[in-house]
């Protein structure tokens, strides 16, 4: 899957092209509405993600015209206001949804998920390892027909374990991931969630564990690779 993202603040517009890619989506990127209108005319797309507040062309603008043009692209807003008024403005220029900043980079990736089911039912909403299923529309996840459900951030924990298994995740990724690249969340908090992961993975029998590499991170792995 192929993504736009338009974005002015270089920070994080490296940032979220750096997490789309490593979520699996192609991704262009670029910093203001000429481009992001050039781009969006001259190549094809699965989805649009468009910063409301630009140089140039504003994300509302570019959209106007995209749509003038016969672009039917699914296209998702970002933006640093919130009155109903511009969130109107821009569901009726044709957007299929809005993120107001600071967004959690986890409910950008689900909004963004949800855009592309609607538009072609792209992901998967189960995920496999070792046996071990988690599922993206009931958050549980399961082995052999036991099951538990798993909270909202053990629910993405687990998900950017299962997407990435035997790779080792920083603390510093789950937080960005999960809590935002702007957040002040304590790494503390990571490890509590992690825990609660462990405790409901052994709850139902799974032959994975979630490994602490010291100096390093956490990673998803088989239990018998420590045999």
């Amino acid at each position: 899957m192929r993504l736009l993202l338009a974005e002015d603040d270089p920070r994080l517009l490296k940032s979220l092209i750096h997490i789309f890619e490593a979520n699996r989506f192609m991704t262009d990127g670029v910093n203001n509405g000429e481009d992001a209108l050039a781009y969006a005319m001259s190549q094809e797309y699965d989805g649009i993600i468009l910063d409301i507040m630009m140089p140039g062309l504003d994300g509302i603008e570019v959209l106007k015209r995209i749509r003038k043009e016969g672009v039917e692209t699914p296209v998702l807003f970002l933006t640093a206001r919130s009155e109903v008024s511009q969130r109107v403005e821009g569901l009726d220029a044709g957007a299929d949804d809005y993120l107001s900043k600071p967004f959690s980079t986890a409910e950008l990736l689900a909004r963004i998920r949800a855009m592309l089911r609607r538009k072609c039912n792209y992901l998967p909403d189960l995920l496999e390892y070792r046996e071990v299923v988690l599922n993206r529309s009931t958050y549980e996840i399961e082995y052999r027909g036991k099951r538990q459900t798993l909270r909202g951030k053990e629910f993405q924990i687990a998900e950017m374990f299962m997407q990435q298994p035997r790779s080792i995740l920083s603390t510093e990724q789950f937080i960005t991931h999960i809590w935002g690249w702007d957040t002040n969340v304590d790494t503390s908090v990571v490890w509590v969630h992690i825990s609660n992961l462990r405790k409901k993975l052994e709850g139902i029998g799974a032959p994975v564990k979630i490994r602490f590499v010291r100096n390093a991170g956490y990673m998803l792995e088989d239990k018998t690779d420590d045999l």
